[in-house]
């Protein structure tokens, strides 16, 4: 028999609630005392001190003794299994941290902002340092550091590192990244496509999981697509699979960022969608039209729905080609439900054939904004642990190819 979820509002739901304040603090800094999750949750010292007791005593909490302003104090982390690798996103205006341990356990995550056209050697400055402060503060090592994972909102040629289409992310073209991070931290790195990685989290913890063959889409302020076929995440021949934004769909359209003309993310990015809605809404956020399209906005929802019906119909075609049987909505559009999924599925059902359409579920995913932070915390663990034993490196800065050749082995230069 299932246990009963607390009543809300009880007591067993207040403890709860204050179990979850606790870690999602420590999380967000990496380790705090015992004073400062007092201050960071707005709980009493004693609540505090004996929720950290009562985690501790069952393994979710670590205290160590460290000392703050000349006093004692109870140094609080999250526990961990031996080894620890990094992940970090790249958005096209922000970028997000992560240290996890190698159950995938999140430690520590912080997201910061970047300037618009923000250049690689600033961006991977400031993720080499955050990753340093962030294993300061779960008590770690670099030692402990076993890789990192970068995931690039662009084609990445994995086994260069180097972004494949220049002038997708001005500032970053022609950088080697694997070796310019490497040569930062000290430590292997890889790299790869962001919405490959939004693809992988939610096939290993979200609505991907348990199908053979799926199509991921990512429509936010970009389009992209990742590939799951016979259960695993397929690159393509140099990593950059899945390009599904950069699909011409209009060939007397807008030129895109990428040089070609009409692409799906000119006809349906969340940009677009904006500058859209300009003459008659002004200037809106992606969060105020996806807020107004839910409580009722026609203006924003039909531009959603829009954007819905030109990404099934791009859809259809690769769903023609591969016979998926699930299609996964996310990014911050799917956030808009069924506004956008349900012209996506009446467009995949009216132009794709009925026998690739009969047994093909559309559904929003289950992850939202943290499915690609789940994937590359994932594809760190399968570069840099294999099959539970950690592949310690000798340090050296070098790229993780996923596509070995008689020549090279997954982990060169080690």
């Amino acid at each position: 028999m299932n246990a009963k979820s607390p009543t809300p509002g009880s007591q067993s739901s207040l403890r709860e609630s204050n179990r979850a304040r606790i870690i999602d603090a420590i999380k967000q800094f990496g380790g705090l005392t015992q004073v400062e999750l007092a201050g960071a949750t707005g709980l009493s010292a004693a609540t505090v001190s004996n929720i950290v007791k009562e985690l501790t005593a069952v393994g979710v909490l670590n205290t160590t003794q460290s000392i703050r302003s000349g006093r004692r104090a109870q140094h609080v982390t999250l526990a961990r299994t031996p080894g620890l690798v990094g992940a970090v996103q790249f958005g096209l205006r922000h970028m997000r941290v992560a240290i996890a341990d190698t159950s995938g356990t999140l430690l520590s995550d912080h997201r910061l902002p970047l300037g618009a056209d923000h250049r690689a050697d600033a961006g991977l400055d400031r993720a080499a340092l955050l990753i340093a402060d962030m294993l300061e503060t779960v008590d770690a090592g670099t030692a402990e550091l076993l890789g990192v994972a970068l995931a690039l909102p662009a084609p990445v040629d994995m086994t260069t590192g180097v972004i494949s289409s220049p002038g997708i992310m001005r500032g970053w073209d022609h950088v080697p990244v694997t070796r310019v991070m490497g040569e930062r931290i000290n430590k292997p790195v890889a790299v790869a496509n962001a919405s490959n990685m939004g693809a992988l989290g939610e096939l290993k913890h979200g609505a991907a999981m348990g199908a053979r063959h799926v199509l991921y889409i990512q429509a936010g302020q970009r389009i992209g697509a990742g590939l799951i076929l016979n259960s695993q995440l397929f690159w393509g021949a140099s990593g950059s699979a899945g390009e599904f934004g950069h699909m011409t769909v209009n060939p007397d359209g807008a030129i895109c960022r990428c040089g070609n003309r009409g692409c799906l993310e000119t006809e349906a990015g969340a940009s677009v969608l904006l500058e859209s809605l300009r003459g008659s809404h002004g200037v809106l956020t992606l969060g105020d039209m996806l807020r107004f399209a839910d409580e009722g906005d026609l203006g924003c929802a039909r531009v959603i729905s829009d954007a819905g019906r030109k990404i099934g119909m791009a859809a259809a075609n690769l769903c023609n080609v591969l016979n998926p049987e699930r299609v996964v909505l996310g990014g911050d559009l799917a956030q808009a439900g069924d506004i956008l999924l349900n012209p996506v599925r009446e467009a995949i059902e009216r132009f794709s054939l009925p026998s690739v359409a009969e047994d093909l579920t559309v559904t929003q995913g289950m992850l939202g904004t943290e499915a690609e932070l789940l994937g590359v915390v994932q594809f760190a663990l399968e570069r840099f642990v294999e099959d539970g034993s950690i592949l310690m490196g000798s340090g050296s800065a070098s790229a993780l190819s996923p596509f070995p050749t008689p020549d090279s082995t997954d982990l060169e230069d080690q």
